[in-house]
């Protein structure tokens, strides 16, 4: 049921967070895509648990 609330409360805020939010990696910028945050510039993809992004390089995917 937590994890539930936390993605309904990050979608909530997700528009102004994402509008600061930058990757780490090549400092392009972001967006949302499933339970994701994807960098336009370098297309790595970057885990959201629980309600949480995970902006850690070695936790990212390239796809």
């Amino acid at each position: 049921m937590l994890k539930y609330l936390c993605i309904a409360l990050f979608s909530m805020i997700d528009k102004m967070l994402l509008d600061i939010l930058a990757c780490p990696v090549c400092k392009g910028d972001i967006f949302e895509e499933k339970e994701e945050l994807v960098c336009v510039k370098c297309k790595r993809r970057y885990p959201i648990r629980e309600g949480i992004p995970i902006m850690l390089e070695e936790e990212a995917r390239l796809k």
